[in-house]
């Protein structure tokens, strides 16, 4: 499997080689690599990106990613309410998912139904 970390890195636009391509070659590898990752890599690869420029990776990239290891582990209350934090500093809550993201949290580490 390609490198996660490098893929993602590909995608900051500071790094893109043709900056004037809105989604072309680089989007393309880092949505494939993404959609098959595991819910540890995706992490791994946040919490590297976002260290080194939390500007950085576009907010369509981040919300994928949180996206897909959310679904992994639907169980992980600290997974939900960073994806949440995340979302909520580059989207308004107007369709109420960060909003939904975060009570689903409190519901699990409150132990409530289905958890």
């Amino acid at each position: 499997m390609p490198d996660l970390i490098a893929l993602a890195r590909a995608v900051v636009p500071e790094n893109k080689t043709d900056a004037d391509a809105a989604f072309g070659l680089p989007e393309i590898e880092f949505v494939e690599a993404v959609t098959y990752a595991s819910a540890d890599e995706i992490v791994n690869m946040l919490q590297v990106l976002i260290q080194e420029d939390w500007m950085g990776l576009p907010p369509w990239a981040r919300g994928l990613a949180h996206r897909i290891a959310c679904l992994q582990r639907p169980g992980d209350a600290a997974l939900l309410r960073a994806a949440a934090h995340d979302r909520s500093a580059f989207y308004p809550d107007g369709d109420g998912i960060t909003a939904s993201l975060l009570s689903e949290a409190d519901r699990l580490d409150r132990g409530g139904p289905g958890a």
